[in-house]
């Protein structure tokens, strides 16, 4: 295996803020194994001015800016990325650009790793507006009958940090009906934003508590290290196939048309 550190990026798709920004690297900082390198990224703000993207029609306007961060973390020889939203916008199309760097996001990774300790789940999420769209992901994963349920808590995605008592209040009410009334033996996090909570309700309840956002960046960490021991890349056969730079060169795909990243923190391997 080669020597050079592993390097995973973790892209937070929307405009970059400096606060957030810094939750997602400490996460990285703590987590991370010694020899990896971690890029913490956003999109620039003055183009992709979202705090969040809970619709989909915010999903649809920063389509583009995660193909572009993308294709751009490739062509810079990353290992793996991870799109840092548990809608999972945009991995099926992102992976299909992203050459032999490998793509994962924070459903599918917990999903993943749900499914390793238990076998029904439950999903804590912040509005019942969600659930529609997840469910349709979480089903489209394979995982249906292991899902014991979604739980909203009444709260939006800017507001999951505001007032920490009350969030993990609430989170911790919705674990403890999914698991005394939804029967679930694990429980999943159904945003990134409701990062720094799950050790306490793990506590409280005794059953495991996935964070999306680890979730994500380890399930990378892992793809990454496959990659170097092993030499598996993604495939380009069949529904896989990339388009061809010459296509993509005709069609003007990629301009170059302003910065791909708004912010870029680095946690060097150690």
């Amino acid at each position: 295996m080669s020597a050079q550190p592993l390097r995973i990026m973790y892209l937070n798709p929307v405009g970059e803020n400096g606060t957030v920004d810094a939750i997602f690297a400490a996460m990285a900082r703590n987590h991370k194994l010694p020899g990896t390198e971690v890029h913490v990224t956003a999109l620039p703000k003055a183009r992709y001015g979202f705090s969040h993207i809970e619709f989909r029609t915010y999903e649809a306007l920063v389509t583009r800016g995660i193909m572009r961060a993308v294709r751009t973390a490739a062509q810079e020889g990353f290992d793996a990325l991870a799109i840092g939203c548990f809608y999972d916008t945009a991995l099926h199309d992102a992976r299909e650009i992203s050459g032999e760097m490998i793509v994962t996001a924070p459903c599918i990774a917990s999903c993943e790793i749900a499914a390793s300790l238990a076998n029904r789940f439950g999903i804590i999420v912040g509005r019942r507006k969600w659930v529609h769209q997840m469910q349709a992901t979480v089903h489209g994963y394979g995982h249906a009958e292991r899902l014991a349920g979604f739980y909203d808590v009444g709260l939006g995605v800017d507001d999951f940090q505001k007032d920490h008592a009350e969030t993990n209040r609430r989170l911790l009410a919705a674990g403890r009906r999914a698991v005394e009334d939804g029967g679930a033996e694990a429980l999943i996090l159904g945003c990134t934003m409701e990062i720094g909570f799950y050790r306490e309700i793990e506590r409280e309840l005794g059953v495991p508590v996935i964070d999306p956002s680890i979730a994500a960046l380890k399930r990378a960490e892992y793809a990454a290290l496959l990659k170097r021991q092993c030499g598996w890349v993604p495939s380009r056969k069949g529904s896989c196939e990339a388009p061809s730079e010459t296509e993509l060169a005709a069609f003007n795909a990629f301009p170059d048309d302003g910065p791909v990243f708004g912010s870029r923190i680095v946690i060097p391997a150690t």
